[in-house]
């Protein structure tokens, strides 16, 4: 369809990292003039950003491209899957152009030549905090780019390559701009996120006339005096993250840590190129937990990994009964073009990749529930994300969004003040739960706390 002003359609696939990729090509899409369309019919082009991590990932993204294609016709590539430009184009040779990930830049130069943008465009197109694919009262905030890790699953340092450290007065200007925009939740991210400064030796950078290090503890202390919740994702299990869980003890920063551990017995980590002293992980979420009670932990391991024995998953399984993890992602081995993994003897035949996820889940959904059912009772401060005429769905600081369950309000009281939205912060008591989700009541009279900072709980 042809429009008087030019108009974009937008697919965006993959991580929370991905997300923010798109929010900036989208931001500088509107900041220029161009319309968003969710048709493929009123769309002059379409802007597929793909993730290519994992081959079910590569499936969804070839597949959304050939949609595109099927709908639309015209088709920019961008993304982790856009790094594999021969993948993409034996699949699509007809696709207008291809960029790897974060490439705004690259992207809108294509975008340029394909269709010219409107000749007066107006700043004010943007909402303040600019375009976000999220609900208007959380964010995702990426602080780096890359990664420096040489895990052998994983290709991400080919796809978007080394560590890139973001200046900490930039991250912190953004943040304020988000809080501003009405941010309740900054959910902080990048692909290895502790690591954060390592790649500029800690340079020292400016915020609000400050001298700061960049460094992510320091970050999270500035980040901490915004008065929202802020929630870390990705933090490979460095020296450091006890500072960290310091800050959580100390409610600067959400108790809540997810941490990668991929496995548990010390010959699948030494394949993985992973830390593999698992005996002092367990000591040290002992740790964690000691300096901040109120920690919740989650995690992510694969099964089937190349030459993982009978003996090995029991060690993990193990692992998992020990270290009572109150979330965890799991899923079975799939090869990625490029990764050293794929070298590796004693390849695990699907159907027992499959069973032993079974088995891992069931013990972990076990210890899931027990951890849900032991939280009945307790008042808590929960952030609303959706309201219907019958239940409000909402959040604890122990529950991200989009990877965790919620806390289910049934039969809210009506406020005599003004209605409750989404992003409000009210205080329920949990009265139930299930395997996946807690159920609450609303306080009419909430305790007299700080509503934004995380508060221990409440018997």
């Amino acid at each position: 369809m042809i429009n008087t002003i030019p108009t974009i359609g937008f697919i965006s696939l993959g991580c929370p990292k991905a997300t923010v990729d798109s929010e900036r090509i989208l931001t500088q899409l509107r900041a220029e003039g161009y319309l968003i369309s969710a048709s493929y019919e009123e769309a002059d082009l379409v802007v597929v950003n793909t993730c290519g991590f994992i081959e079910s990932a590569v499936t969804e993204s070839l597949d959304a491209i050939g949609e595109a294609l099927a709908r639309n016709g015209q088709v920019i590539v961008t993304g982790c899957l856009g790094a594999q430009g021969d993948v993409v184009k034996a699949n699509y040779p007809e696709v207008l152009a291809i960029t790897g990930p974060a490439a705004v830049t690259e992207v809108m130069v294509i975008i340029h030549a394909q269709l010219p943008p409107p000749s007066d465009p107006r700043l004010d197109l943007l909402p303040p905090g600019g375009i976000k694919l999220t609900p208007r009262h959380y964010a995702y905030l990426k602080i780096a780019e890359g990664c420096n890790q040489q895990c052998s699953f994983c290709i991400i340092p080919q796809l978007r390559g080394p560590l890139i450290s973001r200046p900490i007065g930039e991250i912190l200007t953004e943040a304020e701009r988000l809080v501003s925009a009405g941010v309740k939740e900054l959910l902080i991210v990048s692909q290895d996120t502790a690591a954060y400064g390592v790649d500029t030796r800690y340079r020292l950078d400016f915020w609000q006339g400050r001298p700061l290090k960049t460094r992510i503890t320091e970050l999270c202390r500035a980040l901490g005096q915004l008065g929202i919740w802020i929630r870390l994702h990705y933090i490979y299990p460095y020296p450091h993250v006890d500072q960290l869980v310091e800050l959580m003890a100390a409610g600067l920063i959400l108790p809540y840590l997810d941490v990668p551990l991929q496995h548990s017995s010390p010959a699948i980590l030494q394949a993985m190129r992973r830390p593999a002293n698992i005996d002092n992980m367990l000591r040290r979420l002992d740790n964690w937990r000691a300096i901040c009670p109120a920690l919740t932990l989650r995690s992510t391991f694969i099964v089937g990994f190349p030459g993982e024995t009978a003996a090995d998953f029991e060690h993990l399984l193990a692992f998992i009964q020990a270290a009572q993890l109150d979330r965890v992602g799991a899923f079975t081995y799939s090869p990625i073009a490029g990764a050293a993994a794929n070298h590796l003897p004693g390849a695990i035949p699907e159907e027992i990749k499959t069973e032993r996820l079974n088995r891992l889940m069931s013990i972990q959904s076990a210890i899931s529930a027990n951890k849900l059912q032991s939280r009945i009772g307790q008042t808590v401060p929960v952030l609303i994300d959706e309201i219907t005429p019958t239940t409000i769905y909402a959040r604890s600081v122990a529950e991200a969004p989009e990877i965790d369950g919620v806390i289910i309000i049934k039969s809210p009281i009506k406020s005599t003040a003004k209605p409750l939205s989404p992003g409000d912060f009210i205080y329920v008591k949990i009265i139930a739960a299930d395997e996946h989700d807690l159920y609450a009541k609303n306080l009419a009279t909430p305790p007299r706390r700080h509503q934004h900072q995380p508060v221990a709980v409440q018997k």
